[in-house]
């Protein structure tokens, strides 16, 4: 069961289904188990890659930490 509307803002990310499934498994290594965690981090990335704030590959290579808005 999902929290958040993770097929949406999987959409209105722009990343291609490859591109998608390379930030989940960097995401699942890091939170292992917790979903609730897995699907926050993933709505706040993907929501800072749609915005220009980070690159996926910044995205993949460290921490992104998204502005309060």
């Amino acid at each position: 069961m999902e929290l958040f509307d993770l097929e949406e803002a999987k959409r209105e990310s722009g990343l291609s289904t490859e591109e998608l499934l390379r930030l989940e498994q960097v995401l699942n290594a890091e939170l292992g188990h917790d979903q609730m965690m897995y699907e926050l981090h993933l709505i706040r990335v993907l929501k800072a890659i749609k915005e220009g704030w980070v690159s996926l590959e910044q995205a993949l290579s460290e921490s992104v930490e998204t502005p309060n808005k």
